[in-house]
């Protein structure tokens, strides 16, 4: 996967996702059709989304990308059992956190 972005924006979504509480957790039921449903309308309402593996910590390597990839998201980093998701609004003019792409 080629980066979409460049190494200033991924510093920025980084900076920014610090301060950031998981909104989603992988729970016992793992990915689900319902949780990508809930990350996809997540990423929609607020573009850059923590997500935590409560369970499934083995497989967090394997299902990270797979979130990232069915919510068409951008893995912008993954430190110990929290992955940290982008995908831009799709109406510019609603754009949060990185409006000059």
């Amino acid at each position: 996967m080629t980066k979409p972005f460049s190494n200033p924006q991924i510093k920025h979504l980084k900076a920014l996702a610090q301060r950031l509480d998981p909104i989603l957790h992988v729970g016992k039921d793992g990915v689900t059709g319902a949780f990508l449903k809930s990350a996809d309308e997540a990423l929609a309402l607020h573009e850059l989304v923590k997500i935590k593996f409560g369970a499934h910590k083995e497989e967090k390597r394997e299902l990270a990308p797979l979130i990232a990839e069915k919510t068409s998201s951008f893995p912008v980093m993954q430190v110990g059992n929290v992955v940290v998701l982008y995908r831009a609004h799709a109406n510019p003019a609603k754009r949060k956190v990185l409006d000059d792409q």
